[in-house]
């Protein structure tokens, strides 16, 4: 009795232990997706207790800027006519470092912010040193005579004048740390110096000098606390609700974030939109395919082929224009009026003709394309690589001694390439802590279910098992015994039976 007892216990708290787990897997079910969305949108608002604002303030991921410059080797030949060609040297690495300062919450929902970078040679990465001596178009001089082309002979010949008295050629063989991070130009202080109103660089000129130890502007962005909708979305750039750039209203708009985090819970219908000063305008990169970077899954977003089309081939980009050839945009209404352009390195993505005017370029996607991945669930970039190139467009103007007889070709300077990747302490803590557990938590309410399931089959078994089945054998049959031989007490059973007396008390 003691051990049935037991047995009946036990099945019935086994029982009541699957419909505990039952009900909790049920209950996570219901309520995990909706608490896993809350904490997703409590720790990537921009919010110092959010867990991303450590972060977001001064980004963990080591990024890298990478420069490969197009070496002219044919600079006499392409004076007097012929096709240019050019060698890539590079790259040129340099660490950056990135941080966030004069942080101020407005009361808008908003928060206002400069980021400040710096940039240091790493000389283990690269491939030569910033002493290197480079021929390379005389972006003040070329530049200048395009410039120059529509004003009057007078003022040509002036300028030639000038230049041959400076000693300022078409083309200039300078070190990559002077073109990059300036050089004392005798042309400008010259123009500075007796036109102080006529040019708009002072001091020293180089391609990125305002890249180093600088910011690009004051940011205004929502927060996500008050207003979800809106997260990271840039509301002004220095003080700017839109830019004046160009010359539509879709291509002034300042669309998207600042370029770091973006809204949670994407899908492949996601875009990627964000404002870069330094292209002076909005870029939207579209859903290429999903994947796994380290682990953590992420969708990763390229430039489509529209992003630096002219105007012919994509109408809304008509506003960026005037245009030459597709694949390349004019950036002079952002670059002092220069004929500057920007596209993917060498031509990628680009009309051929561009690239077949000068020899020694080779579009590669696999190394010439840009893209971003992104953790679909929190919208925090893991790894991106973000490649553009500067041209020059060059040609013979008349009445400048210095062109020759150039043609006219969109000549590339130099492409670089910014990229970082999440990696050590930050990667493992974002893997736990939105990734792992979240895996957890999903598979836990499953297994909670099934193992309720299956203990509450224990009493049920149990119960099925205890009543075994119903005993259908019939009654002794007394007259049978008759027919056994008679032991010591038959005749007394007999007379019993019978109603006599038995012998044996006669």
């Amino acid at each position: 009795m003691g051990g049935s007892a037991r047995a009946r216990w036990v099945a019935v708290g086994l029982g009541v232990l699957g419909v505990l787990c039952a009900a909790l897997g049920v209950v996570m079910i219901l309520l995990v997706p909706s608490f896993m969305k809350q904490q997703v949108l409590k720790n990537v608002r921009i919010d110092p207790s959010s867990l991303s604002f450590a972060m977001w303030k001064e980004i963990p991921v080591p990024f890298y800027l990478s420069i490969y410059f197009f070496e002219v080797v044919n600079p006499d030949q392409v004076l007097k006519g012929e096709k240019p060609v050019v060698r890539e040297r590079g790259p040129y690495v340099y660490r950056e470092y990135r941080h966030k300062a004069n942080i101020t919450f407005n009361d808008n929902d908003t928060v206002s912010f400069v980021e400040h970078r710096s940039l240091h040679f790493q000389p283990d990465r690269s491939r030569g040193s910033e002493s290197d001596y480079i021929v390379l178009p005389n972006i003040l001089v070329l530049g200048g005579s395009v410039m120059m082309e529509d004003k009057s002979a007078g003022l040509k010949l002036m300028m030639t004048l000038g230049l041959a008295t400076l000693g300022q050629r078409a083309f200039m063989n300078r070190t990559v740390g002077e073109i990059l991070w300036g050089y004392e130009d005798p042309f400008v202080n010259f123009i500075n110096k007796y036109f102080p109103d006529m040019f708009p660089i002072k001091g020293k000129f180089g391609l990125f000098v305002e890249m180093n130890n600088s910011d690009s502007g004051v940011f205004t962005v929502f927060t996500g606390v008050q207003n979800f909708s809106r997260i990271h979305l840039v509301d002004k750039w220095n003080g700017l609700s839109k830019i004046n750039y160009w010359h539509s209203e879709q291509c002034n708009m300042i669309n998207g974030t600042s370029g770091q985090m973006w809204a949670p819970f994407m899908t492949p219908q996601s875009s990627l939109e964000f404002f870069s000063p330094e292209a002076c305008r909005s870029m939207k990169l579209t859903y290429h395919n999903s994947g796994v970077f380290e682990g953590i899954p992420i969708y990763r977003f390229t430039a489509p082929k529209t992003l630096f089309a002219n105007g012919s081939d994509y109408p809304p980009n008509e506003g960026f224009c005037p245009c030459l050839e597709s694949g390349i945009q004019n950036v002079s209404t952002c670059r002092f009026g220069a004929p500057l352009f920007l596209s993917h390195p060498h031509f990628y993505n680009a009309d051929p003709v561009l690239s077949e005017a000068v020899l020694g370029l080779n579009p590669d996607p696999k190394e010439h394309s840009l893209f971003l991945d992104i953790h679909p669930v929190t919208g925090i970039p893991m790894n991106c690589s973000v490649k553009l190139q500067l041209s020059l467009f060059i040609k013979s103007v008349k009445g400048i001694g210095q062109t020759g007889k150039i043609e006219p070709v969109v000549l590339p300077l130099l492409w670089f390439e910014q990229s970082g990747a999440m990696g050590g302490k930050p990667l493992s803590t974002f893997y736990t802590q939105l990734v792992l557990m979240p895996q957890v938590l999903h598979y836990a309410q499953y297994v909670l279910l099934g193992l309720g399931g299956l203990l509450l089959l224990v009493p049920i078994i149990y119960q099925l098992r205890s009543q075994g089945p119903k005993d259908t054998t019939s009654p002794p049959n007394l007259i049978a015994w008759s027919d056994q031989p008679p032991g010591p007490y038959t005749p007394l059973l007999e007379d019993s039976l019978s109603g006599q007396p038995s012998s044996a008390t006669a």
